[in-house]
C-alpha cells in the first residue's frame, strides 16, 4: 500500500485529544486519523438522499395518463364527491379514481 503524507491544522483542543487518545490506545495518531476518515466516509456513504434512493424508480412507471399532475384536483373532487355521496358512477369516470 502507498502512503503519502498529508497535513492539516488542528485548533489545540482537537490535537490534545488526539495525542491523549493515541496514548489511551496505544496506536499513532496516522492510525487514529487514518480510522476516523474510515469511519467518516462509511457514514457518509450511508446517508445516501432520497432523490438517489428512488432515482431508478423515476419515469420506470407510467400510468398511461399524461395530464394526472394537471387534473389531480378534479379527480380528488370526483373521488370525495362519490364517497359523500355514495355514487359508484362517479368512481369510474375517470382513471386513476
Amino acid at each position: 500500500m502507498n502512503d503519502f503524507i498529508t497535513t492539516a491544522r488542528l485548533p489545540l483542543d482537537t490535537r490534545n485529544k488526539l495525542v491523549t487518545l493515541s496514548r489511551i490506545k496505544g496506536k499513532t495518531k496516522s492510525d487514529i486519523i487514518k480510522e476516523s476518515l474510515e469511519m467518516y466516509y462509511a457514514k457518509e456513504e450511508s446517508e445516501i438522499d432520497s432523490f438517489s434512493l428512488g432515482e431508478s424508480f423515476y419515469g420506470k412507471y407510467s400510468s398511461g395518463e399524461n395530464d394526472r399532475a394537471t387534473t389531480y384536483r378534479e379527480r380528488i373532487k370526483m373521488k370525495l364527491s362519490a364517497k359523500t355521496t355514495g355514487d359508484k358512477e362517479s368512481k369510474g369516470r375517470m382513471p386513476g379514481c
